[in-house]
């Protein structure tokens, strides 16, 4: 993990970073990782909290300011000290305090996204997470788009949706659950809205829940009444794309050759221009994590990464569609997680 950066040190100062290092689950803390020893700043309220959690690492308890206790350690170690921190997830105000706080003989370098490349990767511990993640959202899809008829209003859709995934024992929802109906469906992250569900209109959800810590991800777009030929092209279209991406996906094929996939099948349709964004992103702790599935991404994927496939179609005026699972990378290729069925629903 040091090598990448050439520090002495790496100030972790993302929850999510930390939360993977050392089971630390709380809203405030800095964890300073040496070559032989880490320690994990947090203040009162989380005494108890990381007992139970923290593993591995000194807990440090703060009565004033995490920065500066951080620093103070800082100033504390011996000879001139190399120290990464990431410069996307620190403020400008925190690199001066912590500056102010270590003095000039800590040389601060920016880090090499270290600990995001190792969750990258999952364990086994892991996989059976997400595995079970993947179900739960699979199996709520499945039951609350039974219910769906015209007259619902997207929030009373999303509501459902976020409630059930409750019930199911997720802690909540991995994000703000998306239900876009009618010409609302091209807005590619669309809010759900009091606007009512209408006949002979696409409706697209995105939906995840976090279990056990792990976030799922799936998308699945269905049609309310009887679909023109128009849309059904589309469809097909945007499941022949996730299909080519998916096909690709193995250990040593870069992330824009996922991409490429998807947007090569696309183009053969002349719907290319229609897709707005990314393929596809890692999921883990996060709803958004390393690697990018994206034009041009060089980053290589490995075995045991898990990844959204999930291209998309937008047409103004008419609606969007976009169908997402989650796929674990294999030896032998891409593993689906979610399970939901991927046909046109007709409802």
């Amino acid at each position: 993990m040091f090598s990448a950066s050439g520090a002495d040190a790496i100030l972790v100062t993302h929850l999510p970073n930390i939360q993977y290092l050392c089971g630390f689950t709380g809203s405030s803390g800095i964890l300073l990782v040496e070559e032989q020893s880490a320690t994990l700043f947090t203040d009162g309220r989380y005494t108890f909290q990381t007992r139970e959690e923290v593993s591995g690492v000194e807990v440090c308890i703060v009565a004033q300011g995490l920065v500066k206790a951080a620093g103070d350690r800082l100033r504390s170690l011996r000879g001139k000290t190399t120290v990464a921190y990431s410069a996307a997830q620190v403020t400008v105000a925190q690199k001066r305090s912590l500056g102010a706080a270590a003095g000039s003989k800590v040389h601060w370098v920016a880090g090499a996204n270290e600990v995001e490349r190792l969750r990258a990767v999952k364990d086994a511990e892991e996989l059976a997470k997400m595995r079970e993640a993947a179900k739960l959202i699979s199996d709520i899809w499945t039951g609350a788009v039974r219910k769906m008829k015209a007259g619902i209003s997207e929030l009373a859709v999303s509501a459902d949706l976020e409630y059930a995934m409750k019930m199911a024992g997720a802690a909540g929802p991995s994000f703000e659950t998306i239900v876009a109906s009618g010409a609302r469906s091209a807005w590619a992250h669309a809010r759900a809205t009091s606007k009512l569900l209408r006949k002979n209109e696409l409706v697209v959800m995105d939906q995840g829940a976090i279990l056990r810590g792990y976030c799922s991800d799936m998308t699945r777009t269905v049609f309310l009444g009887r679909p023109s030929d128009r849309v059904r092209r589309l469809y097909q279209a945007v499941l022949d794309a996730q299909q080519a991406a998916k096909s690709v996906i193995r250990p040593g094929v870069t992330a824009g050759q996922v991409d490429a996939a998807a947007r090569a099948t696309l183009r053969q349709y002349k719907l290319d221009q229609f897709f707005t964004h990314s393929t596809g992103h890692g999921l883990g702790l996060e709803v958004h994590e390393m690697p990018r599935l994206a034009r041009g991404e060089r980053f290589v994927l490995e075995e045991n990464m898990v990844v959204t496939v999930e291209p998309g179609v937008y047409v103004d005026g008419l609606g969007g569609v976009r169908i997402e699972d989650e796929v674990v990378v294999t030896a032998n290729g891409a593993e689906e997680l979610t399970s939901a069925t991927r046909e046109l629903l007709e409802l």
